[in-house]
């Protein structure tokens, strides 16, 4: 009798192909032009926005696995094969996913600033109101990752229910700095102030023989930070090239809006760590 579970790899009979597998007519037929008669390289800027929400997409998954995996409830379903430490290694393994994702999308903008201000103009004034300002998962990640302003749900125009819905969930669920707070205090770290963070962080710093694991996942999260740090700058500089001074296609203050958010940072006391050890 033939083993249900066989897999014969091979093209006869087959009723998965690659295209269908991928919905390539659907991901294919995406990518719709408002210009007319069609600007060249409005296709470039929807394929490269349209892949900055898939990775994007991806970001949501990888961090809500790393926070659930720090969590000291029930192990999560993604990692529910280890426990303790071997939990902990797979939240510094996704950690490391992410930083790569989030180097490739630093690098990505250097394929847009392949379309140069003149081409950009053909089509620009098509894309009113719509603007990147509005990406509800650039802003789920903001969330997630623990910068947390309830604002953005308010200045938000355009967003369907369901959007809306998602950006609350964010506001009100733990955060990866939560998470990490609360490994800490799981492991008898003192947490209940800022002042006794600060010590514990001092002591899983200095004392890397009992707390390496925790300072490594200090470590993730600190450059997950300064990654998204670089993406930021590296936006506003590209953002300044096409467009100048000129105001954001979502009526935002452009450049002046996103030079502003260049001090952003998720977790501002491991930065102060620094000036500590």
């Amino acid at each position: 009798m033939e083993d249900e579970n066989f897999v014969s790899f091979g093209e006869e009979g087959a009723l998965l192909t690659y295209g269908s597998y991928l919905r390539l007519p659907q991901l294919l037929d995406a990518q719709h032009l408002e210009s007319d008669p069609p600007a060249h390289d409005e296709l470039l800027f929807i394929t490269i926005h349209q892949v900055y929400e898939l990775w994007f997409q991806q970001l949501l998954q990888e961090v809500e696995a790393v926070r659930d995996a720090m969590s000291t409830g029930p192990a999560p379903a993604a990692s529910d094969h280890v426990d303790g430490g071997d939990r902990l290694w797979w939240a510094r393994h996704l950690m490391n996913r992410v930083h790569v994702i989030e180097r490739v999308l630093v690098q990505q903008i250097d394929v847009l600033e392949t379309m140069t201000p003149q081409d950009f103009l053909e089509f620009r004034q098509r894309l009113a109101p719509a603007s990147g300002f509005q990406s509800v998962q650039f802003r789920e990640l903001e969330f997630i990752s623990g910068a947390k302003d309830e604002g953005y749900v308010h200045r938000f125009k355009g967003l369907t229910d369901e959007e809306r819905q998602r950006l609350r969930r964010r506001l009100e669920e733990p955060s990866l700095w939560d998470a990490f707070t609360g490994l800490l205090a799981a492991r008898g770290l003192d947490t209940s102030t800022d002042e006794a963070l600060i010590a514990s962080l001092r002591e899983v710093a200095h004392d890397r023989s009992t707390h390496g694991d925790l300072w490594a996942m200090a470590e993730a999260l600190i450059l997950h930070d300064e990654l998204a740090a670089a993406w930021r700058a590296r936006h506003v500089v590209m953002v300044e090239r096409m467009i100048g001074a000129k105001t954001g296609t979502g009526g935002s203050t452009g450049s002046t809006y996103l030079r502003g958010r260049l001090e952003l940072k998720y977790y501002p006391m491991l930065w102060d760590l620094r000036s500590v050890l």
